[in-house]
C-alpha cells in the first residue's frame, strides 16, 4: 500500500485550516483546537512547513501562521516534499545507488516512470483544490495521468 505518513496527513489537514483563514495569523494552539490536533505536533509540523517556506510566521501581539501564497499556488507535491523529502515510489525512484539490486533489475526505469506521473498529478493538484468540497480532482489526475504515457 502506497502512504504519506500521519505527519503528512496531518499538514495538510493543517495548511487546509490556514488555507480557510483568508491570510489572517492563526497561533499554534489556535490550529490545534481548530484541527483537533494535538498542541505539540501541530508546533512540530508549523515550524517544517515554515522552514520549507509554504507558512510564514508572524512576530508580535497579531502575530501567528499564514500561508505564504495563495492556496491555489501551494501544490499537495509541495506540502508532501516538505514533510517528507523527495517523492518517490522506491528506492531507486530516488538516485541511482541506494539499492543493491540495481544492477540485477530491469524495472528502475519504469519505477521512475509511474513516480513521475505520481508527482505530476500531485503537482497539478493544489491546497485550494484539496479544501474544496467537490473540486474536480478525479479530473486533474487523468489528464496528469494520460500525459505520462
Amino acid at each position: 500500500m502506497l502512504r504519506i505518513s500521519k505527519l503528512t496527513d496531518y499538514a495538510t489537514v493543517i495548511m487546509a485550516d490556514l488555507a480557510g483563514r483568508d491570510g489572517e495569523c492563526c497561533s499554534s494552539p489556535v490550529v490545534a483546537e481548530s484541527t483537533r490536533l494535538e498542541a505539540p505536533t501541530v508546533a512540530k509540523v508549523l515550524k517544517t512547513l515554515a522552514r520549507a517556506g509554504l507558512i510564514e510566521s508572524v512576530r508580535g501581539v497579531n502575530g501567528g501562521y499564514r500561508l505564504s501564497q495563495p492556496a491555489s499556488s501551494i501544490s499537495v507535491a509541495a506540502i508532501i516534499r516538505a514533510m517528507e523529502g523527495p517523492i518517490a515510489l522506491t528506492e531507486c525512484g530516488l538516485e541511482s545507488g541506494r539499492c543493491s539490486r540495481e544492477h540485477d533489475c530491469h524495472l528502475k526505469g519504469n519505477w521512475q516512470r509511474i513516480g513521475e506521473t505520481v508527482e505530476r498529478a500531485l503537482e497539478t493538484l493544489s491546497l485550494a483544490d484539496l479544501s474544496s468540497p467537490g473540486a474536480p480532482r478525479i479530473r486533474l489526475i487523468e489528464r496528469s495521468m494520460d500525459r505520462a504515457w
